[in-house]
């Protein structure tokens, strides 16, 4: 567990925010887009989207979590019906 004294970020906007100022090459890029997933990665993509002026789109996935640890993903499932699964976890 992360101490808050040692958090590089305050939440996920600020995590946005500071990224953004990493990409700032990027800003107004015609042939760029954000990628985002949730739970999480929406709002940090937003503020990344937001300050470069440059598009978020969202993929809709589902984490596929083992039996034996759920925060452990052993692959990932789209809305597509794609199946992305890891097999060094499995």
């Amino acid at each position: 567990m992360v101490k808050v004294e040692d958090a590089v970020f305050r939440d996920r906007r600020d995590a946005g925010r500071q990224l953004a100022q990493a990409l700032l090459k990027y800003r107004d890029a015609k042939d760029v887009v954000i990628l985002a997933l949730p739970r999480g990665g929406v709002v940090t993509g937003y503020e990344i989207g937001l300050a470069l002026r440059i598009p978020l789109d969202v993929l809709v996935v589902r984490k596929l979590g083992t039996p034996w640890n759920p925060e452990l993903a052993m692959g990932a499932l789209a809305e597509t019906g794609y199946r992305y699964l890891n097999d060094d976890v499995i």
